[in-house]
């Protein structure tokens, strides 16, 4: 088998993209940082965000790509009395008994193995940390309820897709809420809330949103609260080899018919 041929060629900085503010190790450093420090935090400091942070947040999501660049994200972001009101609405349907009415499945059906395990040990470990016994239905039914108050965070955001978009525009859309971990950038922490949409008719009123759009889902943002039990939670990963694999060959690796 002949060697395959090396090459090194010059690597040049793209037209219009900006030098780096750090250098290379550094930049990677950072921007790793931000990914593995993600998690989602079920309680917040009062404390504003500023509104320029919140904008600097969302035009770097912004960056996400999409099929042919048509961005079908829209944003509606919340703070002060919108906020008080949306989570008091909310938090009355769900402690009134109105019943849940999303309006699409965001979990399947039927659950099933290796999803419903790492369902549940998600949720038993956040029950732990709440201090919710097993079989507790009303904490269980208190710890819920936190999700329509947006965990007392500063900033609460919802995001909507217009109907007639297709799949390939909900991948877009989750590159788009993945982009929004530059709040940690700022120290800022976030929760992403398929429960917003559990009542979709009292966001779609509130926030003067058209029926022809989907509620995808809500998202808190702002600083997490240290003495805050369940913010200690740390969900597990698994491991690279059960997700991933790797094909490779050389030119010279014979092909089968």
């Amino acid at each position: 088998m002949a060697a395959s041929l090396q090459t090194t060629r010059e690597r040049k900085p793209l037209a219009g993209r900006q030098p780096p503010p750090l250098g290379s190790k550094e930049m990677a450093a950072a921007v790793l940082y931000a990914i593995r420090s993600r998690r989602s935090i079920r309680g917040f400091l009062p404390d504003p965000v500023p509104d320029t942070i919140i904008r600097e947040i969302l035009l770097a999501a912004g960056r996400a790509p999409s099929g042919s660049n048509i961005q079908p994200w829209q944003v509606h972001v919340l703070t002060g009395a919108a906020l008080k009101r949306m989570s008091e609405r909310l938090s009355e349907a769900f402690l009134g008994g109105q019943p849940e009415q999303p309006e699409y499945n965001y979990y399947p059906v039927n659950w099933r193995e290796p999803y419903l395990a790492r369902r549940r040990e998600t949720g038993w470990g956040l029950y732990r940390l709440a201090n919710i016994e097993r079989g507790d239905r009303e904490a269980s039914r208190r710890q819920r309820a936190r999700n329509y108050r947006f965990f007392g965070a500063p900033v609460g955001m919802v995001f909507t897709i217009d109907d007639d978009l297709q799949e390939g525009s909900w991948l877009d859309y989750g590159m788009f809420l993945g982009g929004l971990m530059t709040a940690r950038a700022y120290g800022l922490d976030t929760c992403p809330q398929a429960a917003i949409g559990n009542y979709p008719d009292i966001v779609h009123r509130e926030l003067a949103i058209p029926d022809n759009q989907t509620i995808i889902c809500g998202m808190a943002l702002g600083w997490a609260d240290a003495e805050e039990p369940t913010n200690a939670l740390q969900t597990s990963r698994v491991p690279l080899e059960s997700f991933v694999t790797f094909h490779s060959g050389t030119a010279d690796d014979p092909v089968e018919a």
